[in-house]
Formats: structure tokens, sequence, C-alpha cells
């Protein structure tokens, strides 16, 4: 630990004022155009592979916001913007760019400390150079010594200043990692640090005497690949000496008083927040100890060892002084968080909804939420995948912030979710495991397996009121090498559960959870005017966002008539949302050959869609409306595009799924979002909006739907979160049909989780009958837990109901014969 001293820049000078990014050339007075909650204009690029939103804080009558490349400890082209109340947008010539994430008030200087930047109560901004304090700031916390006089920086790469909150003056006491040792790409695997174990930080906050940190990623290859290896941490430090908590990987860290601090310091709660492969975790430190308690995943797109897919989850108040409104966020769900949350006050976690955003920061200003947003990466990193083809990333990175009302929250997607307290692992006798969230779903089901040797009785024991008082509320006997599933009825109490065995095993216990799905079939409104599915005559184009700072979306125009395409011109779509017609060979040309829609991106068969991932697994999914093959075929739908940072939107066969990057274990955790009778010919990220094509050129009275002035092309635009209005899941199929099957061989996994009337027909051609097993798998990428067993006769169809109490993810078959069989589920 050694000090520093470094020159430190306290610019005043002249805010840039650019109205659309500097799009408006003509100077008019325009009121901004949004669409769900998007103003195109308010936009932020930068010139690196990545431009997210590090920090959204209202302070001094505006809103301030933050953008941050990959890595890029010493600066870089993104900015500190300033928008006002009107929603003009203020980039500050200040800005020196970075890879910040860190915002704090301090109430003492009046002061709000976002990335590198002081804001002083009238808008002035001052600036720490990155000479001075380097590292990618990312987080900042009150000095436990002098809180009035300084305050702390954290870096990703463990560097920790203290700063003279007067001067700016940074103190070193820990140095960032990026010093001595650079970067290489940004594929290349996170640094090792000497430190802490762990890599790619993120949370840091101080009370009870000490300040904490967390890390999210491991160094080294495997944190590429592999999404269940050990990875992250969970530090404090108390002025003097460091301690690792816990082995896991966490990223925020916060408490009652927010971005604030703490008010007493001494006593006021800490929470954090952090996941391992099984299931989210949420730390309490309160009055210097420890607990630790699970909820469940609602997406998985947020895994992976190396912690670069979460961004920068949060726990902000977005209520009102007179009335705190903790809201969480955190893989994929909105949360309610109880501001009381300490021992003995563990009751009123509650899931909300699931999105699909990927979401920096967000905070309350003018009555509404504003989230920024990781829209749209000009590198997609890891995040290559067969069905996607040779596809280009954008052409040059750029994120948007997303308005919205102060329920939404509550409005988006189903809030089903699973999550494990032991997947496969030694368990002691009489040794609860750790509790798991219980309230907030009306269904409610957990599979068991013993992988030991002999019986085990498992204990269900749940706490009723958080006050942390376990009562045994089942109690199932699991035969040695067997699963058993289990459901609890709605009016079951308890706030959190907890599992206990009677012998000492291997076991796994995955809770799965399900919402009721309120949606019906048809779509909202908002989608009149895409074609349908059996629509002969559409209005397609490939998508590109333009790169050389150009800051508008590329479209190579195509008519449908049928199956067949004919050239329909190059267009522009600008930041005013106007679709122009545009003279450029090259580019036409350009989108032409890179966004071309690959062929046989999945295979449809007369059962189901296969899928073969990277790894060689085979996965099926549901079929939808029959004309969807034969255009996929044609490769007249594009199947899998990244449009939200590090994570794919796969449309396939009439459903629309959340898919996980490859090295978050991709298909084995998709998640269906909604699924439509659309022909939807391209889609792709554009200033933080949802741009698709495959329009009805008879489409009028929709302001979702642009059109060009000669009209001859079209689009759509929203935000990808509208998906969930466009009718809830639905399919039908199997992995088999009429399938020549080898006796106890399993058939391939087909997906049953997240869909909602679910209905099964077994069937056979042999002369004798024929017993089949029916396994789920809860996690993902198992494992296997048998279900049934049933015995068909001869020339007899199985009929079956799944029960609303059944919850799993996968499903497949085998029989105790060879035979032709059938096995197909019809979701309604």
């Amino acid at each position: 630990m050694r000090n520093s001293k470094g020159l430190i820049s306290a610019c005043l000078g002249i805010s840039l004022l650019c109205y659309a990014c500097g799009d408006n050339s003509a100077g008019q007075s325009v009121a901004p155009r949004s669409f769900s909650g998007v103003y195109p204009h308010l936009a932020m690029y930068n010139d690196e592979g990545e431009c997210g939103t590090g920090a959204v804080v209202p302070w001094a009558g505006r809103l301030w916001v933050i953008t941050y490349g990959p890595h890029l400890p010493f600066g870089s082209s993104d900015k500190l913007y300033e928008i006002t109340p009107d929603l003009k947008q203020v980039v500050r010539e200040e800005s020196i760019g970075g890879t910040p994430a860190n915002r704090m008030i301090h109430p003492e200087s009046q002061q709000l400390f976002i990335g590198p930047y002081a804001i002083g109560k009238q808008g002035n901004v001052r600036v720490i150079p990155y000479t001075a304090m380097p590292g990618r700031h990312t987080g900042n916390a009150r000095h436990l010594t002098d809180p009035a006089g300084k305050i702390y920086y954290g870096t990703m790469e463990e560097g920790f200043y203290e700063v003279d909150v007067k001067t700016l003056q940074p103190t070193l006491l820990y140095e960032d990692g990026n010093v001595k040792n650079k970067k290489g790409a940004d594929t290349t695997a996170n640094q090792p640090a000497a430190l802490l174990p762990g890599a790619h930080g993120k949370g840091l906050y101080s009370g009870q005497g000490v300040m904490l940190y967390s890390n999210n990623g491991e160094p080294g290859p495997k944190a590429l690949t592999q999404f269940d290896i050990e990875a992250g941490s969970l530090s404090e430090w108390n002025g003097k000496d460091w301690k690792v908590i816990r082995r896991n990987q966490f990223v925020e860290i916060t408490g009652p008083g927010g971005i604030y601090g703490n008010k007493n310091p001494a006593t006021d709660p800490i929470w954090t927040t952090g996941w391992d492969h099984k299931s989210v975790l949420l730390g309490l430190r309160d009055h210097g100890t420890w607990s630790f308690f699970r909820l469940p995943k609602a997406s998985h797109s947020y895994d992976g060892a190396h912690g670069w897919n979460t961004e920068w989850p949060r726990i902000r108040d977005v209520g009102t002084a007179e009335k705190p409104d903790y809201l969480m966020t955190m893989h994929g769900m909105f949360w309610r968080f109880p501001g009381n949350f300490s021992t003995g006050h563990t009751a009123g976690i509650r899931p909300r909804t699931a999105y699909l955003k990927v979401i920096g920061d967000y905070t309350r200003w003018n009555d509404q939420l504003v989230f920024g947003c990781d829209d749209s990466a000009e590198k997609e990193f890891l995040n290559k995948r067969p069905a996607k083809g040779n596809i280009e990333g954008p052409g040059q990175s750029n994120s948007n912030l997303w308005f919205t009302a102060l329920e939404q929250p509550d409005k988006l997607g189903p809030n089903t979710a699973e999550g494990a307290v032991w997947l496969n692992e030694n368990v002691k006798a009489g040794e609860a495991s750790e509790p798991f969230l219980f309230a907030g779903w009306p269904n409610r089901a957990a599979w068991v397996v013993n992988n030991g040797k002999q019986p085990v009785v498992f204990t269900f024991e749940t706490d009723k009121t958080g006050s942390g008082n376990w009562t045994a509320a089942k109690t199932i006997t699991v035969e040695a090498g067997q699963a058993a599933d289990l459901s609890f009825t709605e009016d079951t109490p308890g706030e959190w559960i907890r599992v206990k065995a009677d012998k000492n095993t291997n076991a796994t216990t995955q809770f799965f959870y399900a919402a009721n799905e309120t949606r019906n079939t048809a779509p909202d409104p908002i989608f009149n005017g895409l074609s349908t599915v059996v629509t002969s005559e559409v209005s397609g184009g490939l998508l590109y966002g333009l790169g050389d700072n150009r800051r508008a979306l590329g479209m190579a125009a195509l008519n449908y008539n049928g199956g067949a395409a004919t050239d329909a011109g190059y267009y522009e779509l600008n930041s005013r949302m106007e679709l122009e017609k545009k003279e450029d060979a090259k580019t036409h040309a350009f989108i032409q050959q890179k966004f071309a829609i690959p062929q046989q991106a999945v295979d449809i068969e007369a059962s189901s869609v296969l899928v073969v991932d990277g790894k060689g697994r085979r996965w099926r999914l549901p079929l939808g409306n029959d004309a969807y093959t034969a255009l996929t075929g044609k490769a007249a739908l594009r199947i899998c595009r990244e449009v939200a940072t590090e994570r794919d939107l796969f449309n396939c066969h009439g459903t629309f799924y959340e898919l996980p990057a490859e090295n978050a274990d991709g298909y084995a955790k998709i998640r269906p979002v909604s699924s439509h009778n659309f022909r939807i010919n391209d889609y792709a990220s554009y200033r933080g909006l949802l741009i698709m094509t495959g329009i009805d050129p008879a489409a009028k009275d929709n302001d979702h739907i642009i059109v060009s002035a000669d009209k001859k092309a079209a689009v759509w635009a929203g935000v990808i979160d509208d998906l969930w209005k466009m009718g809830k899941p639905v399919g039908h199929g199997g992995p088999w049909k009429d399938t020549d099957v080898k006796a106890k061989q399993p058939s391939d996994p087909y997906l049953i989780g997240f869909y909602d009337k679910r209905s099964l027909q077994l069937s056979h051609d042999a002369a004798t009958p024929v017993t089949f097993t029916i396994e789920a798998d809860p996690v993902g990428n198992g494992p296997w837990m048998k279900y049934r067993e049933v015995t068909v006769a001869p020339g007899e169809k199985f009929s079956y109901i799944f029960p609303k109490g059944f919850e799993a993810r996968w499903i497949r078959f085998s029989s105790n014969k060879n035979c032709k069989a059938t096995a197909l589920l019809q979701y309604e």
C-alpha cells in the first residue's frame, strides 16, 4: 500500500448542448418522439466495443448519465450526459470516458460523484483525471474515519483510493491492476489479481466499521466457457486488512441509505446480491454478522463465470422521502425489496415481473422510472452460435434510456423462476440448507434427488413470518438413486423454505415457481400492421446499425411475394425516425452480404424444431403455424440475433425466446417470451429500440410503424420488452412422431417449462404393451428425474394433462422395448 499524488483537472468549461446527439441540424424545436418509453434522440454512442449505461442520477435539477466502454481504465470516447427536464441532451465537454459505473451523493459537500466527475449543487462539473486515479471505477463508499471530508473509490481491478471531496485529491490505497498489467482483446480472460480472489469488481459500500467490495468473475480460460466453476468473491476491509467473506459471484452492495450511504452506519444493515450456478444469493450484514439467503432465477442470461453478462444489478429506492420503495434488479426479474430487511425481519421480498432489457442503473425522475440500458454492442464478445450464421454486430455501439410509468415493473413478463439449494452435492445429516425464498408465487414445486445408497427422509421447513423461526411443512422419503417431486398449495404459508436430510447423502433440491399466466394468444394492438405468416405480399428488409459515426440504421429493403424476395432499394432510419431512401450502393451491398439470413439455421422436423448447439447437445422446441416451415427453409425469417448486449433473441416457428450466450449454458436455459403468428423478416437493436421488418403493405393507423415517403419500405419500432404483449407462449410437437425408438434410449430433451396448459399423448405400434418412462429436468443441464412410468396397450393412446403443480424446464421419454413411438405435447 502506498500513497500517490496526481494533477487534478477542475474543468468548469462551457457545456456542449446537443439535441438529438448533433442530429438536429435544422435547429428546430420539436417535441421529442418516443416509442414505448424510449426517445431515439437521447441515444448515446461511443467508439468502443460496447456502450453501456453506468449510472443514472437526478441532481441539480437535471438527470446525469454516464456511459462506459468494455475495458478502458485510462479513458475513452464515452461521455457524461446532462438531461434537462424537457429532454434536451447536453454532452458535457469535461467528459473523459472510461468504464465507470460508480455513483454517490455526498450530502456534506453537496456533490454528486459519478464516474470520475464531481458535480456541485449548481451543476458545475469537476474532473479527476485518469492519470491521477486510473481504473474502471465501479463504486463509491463513505469514508470509515472521515466521512465528511473524504470518500472511497473502488475499481474493477482492485484499485482503491480515498478522495478529498474539496480538492478532489486522490490518495492511493491499493494500486489498480491495469497500471502494470495491460489487458489484451476484450474477449481475453479476466486478469488475476494479487489482493483478492475472483475478478471483475462490481460493488462498493461501507458501514459497521468496514468497507465492502464484491467481484463477480474469475480469471483464466475456464471462465470463458464454463458457467459453473468457482468464481467471484465478497470481501471486507477494516481499514488495515482484507477478509474474504464468501467465494461466490457478487454484484450490488448497498443498504437503506442507498447512494447516500447509510444514515446510521454503525447499526444500519448492509445488503448484497450475487449468484452461483444454482440460484441467486442475497447477503445480509447486520451488527457485524453475515447471513445468506437464496432466490430463484428468472433468467440465466446473466450467468457466466467471467461475470461479463450482468452489467450492474442494483437495489435502489425509487419511492419518495415520505414513502420509500426499494426496487431490485437481479437475473432478469424486478423485485420488491423491503427497506427494513434485517435480522429477524426478512419478510417482504416479492417477485414482480420479468424483463428482457439489460439494465445498468435506474432511478425515479419526474414521477417516472428511468432505466439506463446496455442495448447494442459493436463487439458481441463471446456470443457466437451457428443459428446466427456469420452475422456482423452493429457498426457502432449505442444505448439509451428507457422511461416508464412507476408501475411498469409489475406489468412485463411472468415471474416464473427456479433455483436450487443443493445440486448434486454432499449433504450432512440434520444440516439445513440455506433459506430459499418461498413467498410470492401461486404455483410452487420442488424436485428432490437422492444420489446416495440408502433411503433418505427430506424435511422441508418454512419460516412463516421472516422472524427466523422454522417449522416443518412437509416430509418426503426418497429411495436410493431415485427422484421425487412435490408441490405446495398456494395457501401454504412461509416467507422462506429450507431442507434437511436425515442421513448423509449426495442430493439435489431444485425449486420451480410459476406465475398464473394472465395473457391470452391475442397480440396487443401495438403490433397491428405486422404481416401474418400466411400473408403473401410482405414489405421486409435486412437491418444493420451503421458505423463510422453515421448514427443511423441501414436497411436493405425487400419485397416478398410468397417466399421469393426482390430488392426494393436502400433506406436509412435516422434519429428523427424517418425512413429515407438513399443511394449508397456500397452500404447496400455490405448489408446484403454480411446480414443475409443463414440457410438451415435450425432443422424443422415433423415432430418439432431441432437445434444442435456448439457443444453438440440436441434440443427440441415446439412448432407453431405450419407456414413457418417453408419460410424458414427459404431463409426468409431471421432466427437468431443479439438485440440486448451478450444475449440473443431467438425467433423460431412463431415463438420469441430469450437465449443466453453459450458461456451461460445457451439453449439449455432458453426461455420462451411470447408466441405469435407474424412473418417477421428481420429484427435489430437501434438507439435502444427493437426494430422489426415484415410489414403488411396495407398497414395503417399504428404509431409504431414507420413508412418511407415513397411508401416502398417500412419498419416496426418499439422495445424488446414489448414482446411480452405479443401473446402467451403456445405450441405443439414433441421428441417423437412415428419415430423408431430403441429400448431404454432417451429421446432428445423437449422444452416444457414456462408454458401454461400442457397435455401429452403417447402411442406406439408394438404388438405388446410398452412402458414409457417420463423424465423431467427442472435445472436445464441435468440431472434428469423420473416423473412417471406409464404402460400403453397396443393400439391405445395415452393422454395426460399436466397439473399446475408440475414445473420443469425440459422433458424426455424412453421406452422399455424397441418400437415406433409418438410422444406429442400440446401447449395452449
